[in-house]
């Protein structure tokens, strides 16, 4: 008797993959001009932040536009780390110099996902909330196809070039979230390992542990067929781990075992070590867009959010943040203790492949936590969520926001309730 026949649902049988082109290599970024006049764009809009475009590259892309014909006009008017009243700015500019006929993001993950904000928010009909995910949002899905997006990653971490989501952060309710959907993502990725070089260490770092984060959440992340049979119309984007994501996700591990702490200690210098990072973000991105992140994710965004008077440094001292690399990657040592019994195969696997040298513990459900700890001791990282301005006092403060990311928690590969999340970010104020 099937599942349906006895009433209940049946196992998932269906995965999900995609990701945009991809053009990879050192120059690059010097034939955006060609690629976009493929799609016979007459006028397109640079989206950057002020901190990228004093490093000249938009306006050396808005130069590879012009020589193919292409009108191009900078906006750097993106905010590192965006919220809905950036996104908002971004999207009233857009439309006051506009119509545009595509659009280049040029940037870290901030600019890309202000990017894919406005090509959503420029092409369809209605406001911001009713795209960003349920329950913060609406979760209305865009009605119509968007126009053609490139993206050239400055910093090797978010693989926002890979994926179909973007990250906000929600400023009258503390929390930070996102909009999923397959149309947003880009129509192509340009990735250009030399455009990193100058990254200050701290940045390095910081974003590096993002994409550690991505591949080692996606490997571990609630197999596909575990969850309960969608119809059509219902999949979402992270549909689970799938046997394509995995290929993406070991492989990322793999290059940052070789190459991250040569990234963060002689990345002005070491151009194999940033080519290897940068192609990690890119790959585990093509891996969490569609297996899906959890825990460490689902906490960094009210860690992030709820920011009280950490100024970072390599970033900008103006205001207050918790850059993302480091918010999803301060709770991930206790995160990853906490879901070892539901995949203890995969976590060793994952431990393996970012440290292949490392002595095997007495205690297995010890060894990914601990191969993450060294990393970051190594790299910089704070030391906890203490070390960001959290204390225990606070954790009670943290756990709804985090209860908030149910699209997150559900990749989850075990149930993860209030008490379990209160223990996590408990356990994370300090880490060594």
């Amino acid at each position: 008797m099937s599942g349906d026949e006895a009433g209940e649902p049946a196992e998932e049988t269906i995965f999900t993959w995609g990701a945009p082109p991809l053009k990879f290599g050192a120059g690059a970024c010097d034939e955006v001009g060609h690629e976009l006049a493929q799609y016979g764009a007459g006028r397109v809009l640079v989206v950057t932040d002020p901190g990228v475009r004093e490093l000249g590259i938009p306006d050396r892309v808005a130069d590879s536009l012009r020589r193919y014909g292409v009108a191009a006009e900078v906006f750097d008017g993106v905010h590192v780390e965006p919220s809905d009243a950036s996104f908002a700015a971004a999207v009233e500019h857009a439309e006051s110099r506009g119509p545009w006929d595509g659009f280049v993001a040029v940037g870290g993950g901030s600019a890309i996902d202000t990017a894919k904000a406005v090509n959503l928010l420029t092409s369809c009909s209605g406001e911001l909330m009713d795209y960003v995910n349920a329950p913060v949002g609406r979760g209305k899905a865009p009605d119509r196809p968007l126009k053609p997006l490139v993206a050239v990653p400055t910093t090797a971490g978010t693989g926002a070039e890979s994926t179909a989501m973007c990250v906000l952060d929600v400023l009258s309710m503390k929390v930070k979230t996102g909009i999923s959907h397959w149309r947003l993502r880009p129509s192509l990725a340009v990735v250009d390992p030399l455009l990193t070089m100058s990254l200050p260490p701290e940045v390095t770092a910081s974003s590096g542990m993002d994409i550690v984060c991505h591949a080692v959440e996606s490997y571990t992340a609630r197999w596909y067929g575990g969850f309960a049979r969608r119809a059509p119309e219902e999949r979402v984007t992270y549909c689970g781990a799938n046997p394509v994501s995995d290929l993406w996700c070991e492989k990322a591990m793999g290059l940052i075992a070789k190459s991250f702490r040569r990234a963060v200690h002689d990345g002005a210098a070491d151009v194999e070590a940033r080519t290897d990072m940068i192609m990690a973000a890119t790959f585990a991105g093509m891996g969490f867009g569609n297996a899906g992140v959890h825990i460490p994710h689902a906490n960094g965004y009210p860690v992030a959010g709820m920011v009280g008077d950490y100024r970072p440094r390599g970033y900008p001292q103006d205001e207050p943040m918790v850059p993302h690399g480091q918010a999803v990657s301060l709770t991930a040592p206790e995160a990853f203790r906490f879901s070892f019994e539901a995949a203890p195969e995969r976590h060793l696997r994952a431990a393996r492949l970012l440290a292949p040298d490392k002595e095997q513990l007495d205690d297995p459900a010890e060894q990914l936590p601990q191969v993450l700890v060294d990393l970051m001791r190594d790299i910089g990282i704070p030391n906890g969520i203490g070390a960001v301005g959290y204390g225990e006092s606070d954790v009670p403060a943290l756990v709804p926001g985090t209860m908030k990311q149910q699209r997150l928690l559900t990749t989850c590969p075990r149930p993860v309730d209030e008490e379990d999340i209160e223990r996590i970010l408990l356990n994370s104020v300090q880490n060594w």
